[in-house]
C-alpha cells in the first residue's frame, strides 16, 4: 500500500472514530489515536517528499525557473483592440455553411453568380480616398478631467502701477492687476455611427479596416476642425492682415511681445502655403529651394519647408486666406473626458433582421484657451 493509500485510509479511520464519539460509541482517547496515526503519516509523506527532492537535486542538472511568458502586446490601433472584443464577444457571429459559396476568411471572397455560374471574386481591401493629414491636435497639450466643464482664471494684465526704481527712503509703488475674470469651458461630444453587414465584419481584420481607417478617420477629421473653429472663434485672440512671410514673422514676433510665450508653430492652408512655397527672387530662385535643389543649387529639396523655423502644417481645416500662429502648447489645451469609445451593436433599429451592425464612436472634448493672446490669426489682405 502506498504512502497515498495508507494516509486515505487513516484519514477515512479518524472521520468514522470522530462520529462514533459524537453517538458515545468512541472516547476522546480513540479519537486523539485516530489524529496520530494521520499525523506520523502525514509527516512519513513529507519525509519521503524531501527525500526525492533531494535525489532529484543531485542527479539532475540545476535549470532555471521557468519564465513567465512575456503579456502580448497591446494592439496597436483603437479598430484592432475593438475588432478583437467583438470577435471574443462573439455577438450574433453564426457558424454558416453553404455549398453553393465558397467563404474565405482571408483576403478575398468567392460568390456564385446568378447569372452565369462563374464566380466573382470580391476583394475585401476598400481603395480609399484623399486622406488629410491629421497634424492640429498634436499641437497642443492635454488633459483629461474628471468633469464636465473647467473653470479658469486668466491672469490679467497691470491696471495701475508696477515696478519701478525707488530712490532711498521714497515710497514704494503698488501693483494693482484687474481681477481675473473666470472663463468656463464646456465638454462637446463628436459623435457618428456607420453600419456594416455581418458577413463582412465576421472577417476581423476587416471591421478593424473599417474602424480605423474610415470610421476614426472621419472621426478626427472633425475633431481637427471643431479644435481650429474653436480656437478661431476664442475672444481675445490676435489678430493682423497679410499672410506673406513678413507678417508670419511679425505675427510670431506679436506672440513673444504680449506674452512672452514663444510662438512654436503655424498653420496654414494648401493654396496659401503654396503660394509661400513658389514665391521666387529677381533672379527666379524659389525662396524655398527649387524643384531638384535648395536655394541657388545649396543643398537637397525639402518637400514641405517651415516657415520660418515654425512647425508647419498645412491644412484644410483653416479656410484658405486665413492662417494662425501661435503657441500652441503652452496657450491652449485639449481637455478630455476618457478617450475614444467605439460601441457595437446589432440591436440598434432593424439591424437584426437585417444582418447588420451598427459601430458608434464617440468623443467628449473641449479646447481651453488659456492665453488667447498667445495666437493671432492672420487674414489676406482685400486687395490681394
Amino acid at each position: 500500500m502506498t504512502i497515498e493509500e495508507r494516509l486515505k485510509a487513516a484519514m477515512d479511520t479518524l472521520a468514522k472514530v470522530k462520529k462514533a464519539v459524537e453517538a458515545g460509541e468512541k472516547t476522546a482517547e480513540d479519537l486523539s489515536k485516530a489524529m496520530e496515526d494521520v499525523k506520523s503519516i502525514q509527516a512519513e509523506k513529507k519525509a519521503a517528499e524531501e527525500a526525492d527532492n533531494l535525489i532529484k537535486s543531485m542527479t539532475t542538472p540545476e535549470t532555471k525557473p521557468a519564465e513567465k511568458e512575456p503579456e502580448k502586446a497591446a494592439f496597436k490601433t483603437i479598430g484592432e483592440y475593438v475588432a478583437n472584443e467583438f470577435k471574443k464577444a462573439n455577438i450574433n457571429v453564426k457558424e454558416k455553411f453553404d455549398k453553393s459559396v465558397n467563404y474565405k476568411a482571408a483576403a478575398v471572397m468567392d460568390i456564385p453568380s446568378a447569372v452565369s455560374g462563374a464566380t466573382t471574386q470580391y476583394e475585401k481591401e476598400i481603395i480609399e480616398g484623399y486622406r488629410r493629414e491629421l497634424l492640429i491636435a498634436d499641437l497642443f497639450s492635454t488633459e483629461q478631467i474628471s468633469g464636465n466643464a473647467v473653470t479658469f482664471y486668466p491672469e490679467s494684465s497691470i491696471v495701475e502701477g508696477g515696478p519701478d526704481v525707488v530712490a532711498e527712503g521714497a515710497k514704494k509703488p503698488m501693483t494693482s492687476f484687474g481681477d481675473p475674470t473666470a472663463k468656463t469651458v464646456s465638454l462637446s461630444k463628436i459623435a457618428s455611427y456607420m453600419k456594416e453587414t455581418e458577413e463582412l465584419v465576421e472577417d476581423t481584420p476587416w471591421l478593424a479596416t473599417a474602424i480605423n481607417g474610415r470610421g476614426m478617420y472621419e472621426h478626427q477629421l472633425k475633431v481637427e476642425d471643431f479644435l481650429v473653429a474653436q480656437l478661431m472663434g476664442t475672444s481675445g485672440v490676435q489678430t493682423q492682415t497679410g499672410l506673406g512671410a513678413d507678417e508670419i514673422f511679425k505675427a510670431a514676433t506679436a506672440v513673444k511681445t504680449q506674452t512672452k510665450l514663444p510662438a512654436d508653430a503655424v498653420v496654414i492652408n494648401p493654396a496659401d502655403y503654396q503660394t509661400l512655397r513658389l514665391a521666387k527672387d529677381e533672379n527666379g530662385q524659389y525662396y524655398g529651394g527649387g524643384y531638384f535643389y535648395g536655394q541657388y543649387g545649396n543643398g537637397g529639396i525639402i518637400e514641405q519647408p517651415s516657415i520660418w523655423g515654425l512647425r508647419t502644417v498645412v491644412s484644410a481645416a483653416v479656410p484658405a486666406g486665413e492662417a494662425i500662429v501661435g503657441a500652441f502648447r503652452l496657450g491652449a489645451e485639449v481637455l478630455k473626458k476618457g478617450g475614444v469609445t467605439v460601441d457595437i451593436a446589432n440591436q440598434n433599429e432593424d439591424d437584426f433582421i437585417k444582418n447588420l451592425i451598427t459601430i458608434l464612436i464617440e468623443e467628449r472634448i473641449a479646447l481651453a484657451v488659456r492665453r488667447p493672446d498667445a495666437f493671432v490669426i492672420l487674414s489676406a489682405d482685400s486687395e490681394s
